[in-house]
């Protein structure tokens, strides 16, 4: 039997990165400006409509000055990570 682990959260993922940039008060192109990214990707990924790829994000990690690890923690919000015994 397999067990697969839960769905990330990529809606907290993606209002994570609108907390970020709101909190620094970061406009869509102060942000692309910072990244090399494009506004409208940043745009997309905060609307849902793209989750970015791993590059995006360690450009996006870089900018809030944040570790990878310390952004994808919002991917497991609201389950238990895999191997973890629910308390």
């Amino acid at each position: 039997m397999t067990i697969l682990p839960p769905e990330p959260n990529l809606n907290a993922l993606r209002l994570q990165l609108a907390q970020l940039r709101g909190d620094r008060g970061w406009t869509y192109d102060a942000l692309a400006a910072r990244t090399g990214l494009s506004r409208r990707t940043l745009i997309e990924i905060e609307q849902g409509r793209t989750i970015g790829s791993l590059t995006t994000w360690h450009a996006l990690g870089h900018a809030f000055d944040v570790p990878l690890g310390g952004l994808f923690t919002a991917l497991c919000e609201g389950h238990t990570p895999p191997g973890e015994v629910p308390k």
